[in-house]
């Protein structure tokens, strides 16, 4: 008797252990950012109560954005896999020269989402999604 209560004791662990891990995968984003260092993406969000949209064609080193009308270059450099920093090839202004931190949080099969800020400046953060239009 009290071999069966140590093993229905085990098989009961066994299974709390399958429930969590089950659960922890399925929460856990899946990040694959190789998949987004190179390519022509769109952003859309919302600036002053109007939604704007901005595309961008990036390689591993260099990002050229089309917005507005405008044509912008900045030099990308990579801080980790998921990691990068967007700095300004040719500022105008002295918001230009700020450069601009940006975190991938997840992937999936349209695109990424990220986070960005300026940088040195983790209070103000922003979300949004790039979805992957080549």
């Amino acid at each position: 008797m009290t071999n069966l209560l140590i093993h229905m004791t085990g098989i009961k662990h066994l299974f709390y252990y399958s429930l969590l891990s089950f659960y922890i995968s399925c929460s856990i984003p899946i990040k694959d950012c190789s998949l987004y260092k190179n390519g022509t993406f769109e952003f859309t969000t919302q600036i002053n109560n109007e939604i704007v949209s901005s595309k961008f064609t990036r390689n591993d080193s260099i990002e050229i954005e089309y917005f507005q009308g405008k044509i912008d270059t900045s030099y990308v450099r990579w801080v980790s896999d998921c990691e990068f920093i967007l700095t300004k090839k040719n500022p105008q202004s002295v918001n230009d020269k700020k450069a601009i931190s940006m975190k991938i949080l997840s992937t999936d099969e349209e695109g990424y989402n990220f986070e960005y800020s300026i940088v040195g400046n983790n209070n103000s953060s922003f979300r949004g999604k790039a979805y992957r239009i080549n």
